[in-house]
């Protein structure tokens, strides 16, 4: 499947590579990293680990994309249809917290839901810590000058450097592109002075041994019912210039030699995998091959993806501080470092590009790294936000295949999905409510306040469809088209009329994890036709509209879609107070700087709602987000910059940005705002990886937009950022974007394409024509 997928993709779609020469990119630190969200990611999309350059004891996480607990269930309530009319009639008589109450009786999941052990948790798989010894002494204030800590962002390389007793110390650590195992290279200028026990640890289920020279971690995890989930395997094995290494109980021991290199592989028997011989047969060969040329064909191919996009915003004053200072600096003095945004957005492309990988899993809510075995939230994939943000600057950064390992997860979720449509709804077609997992979940979540959300499956199709709008691939188009039309059956089926308005809406449903007010001053969640399912239900009908003159098919549905298109709510309805209304009511939320903004949705990612076409409906839009407010959680942060960025605001988008690089030191606290931690991972807090991949498409939207009829060069481009270059943007159509300004104005631009055509541009806030040259 891998193979044919791979075989697929090259075949229907061409990237165009920039390979542009960039100013390295790097984040540096001066000493060791004391909490774990100071640690150094490394990522082949499979495997991941984090280096902490601890100088006495390192540790080193590993993680596998593909390690869960839990397993498959079946928690539909086959009888919950049955309670639908019931639910329906209270919330048409405003007995909204009746309704609730229903729904929290006979319209969740059965058992535990995402609370319980059958549902899982992506989990860490370990660590490995590597116990150094120092000739001439071991204090624990020990004498080390030179202290540096590196991520190499063109490289996908680590590297710990500094000076002890006059012996000059170097680490390096990647996760091979290639070879498809972590590998570490220890080394000293002075002969014989390495000398280090190296073990593997595991907060639970695990046992560690050695066979021979080759030290293993295995384990199997808690599926939630016999105990027998899924199994995992981690092997390591050095090889040394000079000294020696011998095995000693659990672990292996090094001594007096110059150079060590460590390689690591792991896996797990996810689908069906191998993972025994498998794990074999990648360290067999890494450590066959030399260290120079596996590093090399591992930079190769990583800049492959990588080097397709070039971004310059320019220096400053603050360039050369270590990161952790240098974020600390930005919030004060943001005038002082622009290329701190350039750096920020090639980090969220190197995430994306780390964390996963044709014919595996999309990035989680932890991307692949994980230090705990219950990970926030599980480290699943929530679909009221979060994995649609995973994937948003994708194709827009010029990493379009990434969105694939996405499709086929959804993909995978028509079949339970359509389980879960003919339990609740007794409707055809499929749906996913608000959270899923690697088991093919899709009931709804085990409260009504934020599990009865109907949006989650039509918000996948419009993640799906990007990929095609970006492309033009029309056999991509043709595969995922059953899904789309899967989706759009279930909303036709479900749609009843809101008797006051004579419009088709979803009922029962509840604008994601807000709440309202009822004229009784009492408070609920579940409604009928909140704002974003609306526009979900209208984007998803258009989309399908498209696809079915496009691979000319289904005239019949195509034209069902069409008519019940006329009696579906508009992109939006403009409150008393000039706001978009969240719900079909003009309620009043209980917390009006609430985190989501769903009913924005027809702003970004749908193009329902713009500052050309809509222009009433954006200017309330801006007043909904001044209420809403810019604190909030960090991927919070980077939805109101996509939300800023559409509607043209550039420095308002910009001091959005801003807000998100504001440094937070303590991982333990909960409530305190959003932010990055010292390795630029995001802060939910605790970190959540989609506030950086929405800070990316955030930026990337500041700069081209082609949502809106036309091609929009630097449609909001903020002050701050008067003088810059990008090359690499793709734009919908399949067109490739090169840009220079000054003085905040485009002085150069290219567009490319397959072949030269004339489009519609907007340059410098006007319209004109441009042909597009061949690529």
């Amino acid at each position: 499947m891998k193979k044919l997928l791979t075989v697929f993709y090259l075949c229907c779609f061409t990237i165009t590579a920039v390979l542009a020469q960039q100013k390295p990119l790097k984040l540096w630190y001066d000493k060791p990293a004391e909490i774990w969200e100071a640690t150094l990611p490394l990522g082949n999309g499979r495997l991941g680990m984090t280096p902490d350059g601890g100088i006495l004891k390192e540790r080193i996480v590993l993680n596998d994309i593909t390690l869960w607990s839990g397993s498959p269930q079946d928690a539909n309530n086959y009888e919950a249809y049955k309670s639908l009319p019931a639910i329906r009639t209270l919330i048409l008589q405003g007995k909204n917290d009746e309704a609730q109450a229903l729904v929290n009786r006979d319209f969740v999941c059965k058992g535990e839901g995402s609370a319980g052990e059958r549902w899982g948790k992506f989990q860490t798989m370990g660590a490995l810590e590597i116990d150094f010894t120092y000739k001439g002494g071991q204090k624990e204030k020990q004498e080390v000058e030179h202290y540096r800590r590196e991520l190499s962002l063109d490289q996908a390389i680590a590297y710990c450097t500094f000076t002890r007793n006059g012996v000059n110390y170097k680490r390096e650590y990647f996760t091979s592109f290639d070879t498809d195992v972590n590998v570490i290279r220890l080394t000293a200028d002075k002969p014989g002075q390495l000398n280090c026990r190296i073990m593997m640890n595991r907060p639970e289920r695990y046992q560690v041994k050695t066979v021979g020279d080759e030290l293993q971690m295995s384990g199997q995890l808690n599926n939630g019912t016999d105990g027998k989930g899924m199994k995992y395997l981690a092997r390591v094995q050095a090889k040394l210039k000079d000294g020696t290494v011998r095995p000693d109980g659990n672990s292996l021991v090094i001594e007096d030699a110059t150079e060590v290199l460590i390689y690591i592989s792991a896996g797990t028997d996810f689908k069906g995998f191998a993972f025994e011989e498998k794990t074999r047969q990648f360290l067999a060969a890494a450590m066959n091959k030399k260290y120079d040329v596996q590093k090399q064909r591992h930079i190769e191919a990583f800049s492959k993806l990588f080097k397709r996009v070039y971004i310059d915003f320019g220096e400053g004053t603050a360039a050369d501080l270590p990161t952790d200072r240098r974020i600390a600096n930005f919030y004060k003095k943001f005038n002082d470092d622009p290329s701190l945004a350039t750096l920020f957005f090639q980090y969220g492309r190197y995430l994306s590009i780390s964390s996963t990988r044709l014919g595996l899993l999309p990035p989680n809510l932890q991307g692949l790294w994980a230090q705990e075995i219950n990970t926030p939230w599980n480290g699943d994939y929530h679909l009221d936000v979060n994995v649609q943000m995973n994937h948003w600057p994708l194709e827009v950064v010029n990493l379009s295949e990434l969105n694939l390992p996405l499709a086929e997860l959804v993909k995978s979720l028509v079949e339970p999905g359509q389980k879960t449509a003919k339990a609740y709804y007794n409707a055809n077609g499929w749906i996913a409510h608000v959270i899923t997992n690697v088991w093919g979940f899709t009931e709804p979540g085990e409260n009504a306040s934020w599990g009865a959300s109907n949006a989650g499956s039509g918000w996948l199709c419009s993640n799906l469809w990007d990929h095609y709008a970006f492309t033009n691939d029309l056999s991509y188009l043709q595969d995922i088209y059953p899904v789309l039309k899967g989706s759009a059956e279930f909303y036709k089926s479900v749609l009843v009329k809101d008797p006051k308005t004579g419009w088709m809406v979803t009922s029962p449903s509840v604008s994601p994890e807000n709440t309202f007010y009822m004229a009784n001053g009492k408070t609920a969640s579940i409604c009928m036709g909140p704002t974003i399912d609306n526009q979900i239900v209208r984007e998803l009908f258009n989309h399908v509209i498209t696809a079915s003159r496009q691979l000319k098919i289904d005239d019949k549905f195509r034209q069902d879609l069409e008519s019940l298109l006329k009696v579906i709510p508009p992109a939006g309805v403009i409150s008393k107070d000039g706001r978009i209304q969240e719900w079909l009511e003009d309620y009043q939320e209980t917390e009006p700087t609430h985190r989501h903004v769903s009913h924005l949705y027809g702003v970004y990612p749908a193009s329902l709602i713009t500052p050309l076409s809509t222009p009433e409906l954006a200017e309330a839009a801006k007043k909904t987000l001044a209420v809403r407010g810019d604190n909030s959680t960090s991927w919070s942060i980077a939805y109101k910059t996509l939300f800023w960025a559409r509607l043209h605001d550039g420095n308002r988008a910009f001091k959005l940005i801003r807000e998100m690089l504001k440094p937070v030191a303590d991982p333990n606290n909960m409530g305190g705002g959003g932010g990055v931690y010292p390795n630029l991972f995001s802060a939910h807090p605790p970190f959540q990886i989609d506030g950086n991949f929405g800070a990316t498409a955030g930026i990337a939207e500041m700069l081209l937009q082609s949502h809106d009829g036309c091609i929009d060069l630097l449609p909001a481009l903020p002050d701050v950022w008067k003088n810059g270059e990008v090359k690499g943007l793709k734009a919908r159509g399949n067109y490739t974007v090169d840009m220079k300004w000054k003085d905040s104005k485009l002085i150069k631009y290219t567009i490319r394409s397959a072949k030269p055509e004339k489009i519609k541009i907007r340059l410098n806030g006007a319209y004109q024509w441009y042909t597009t040259l061949k690529n």
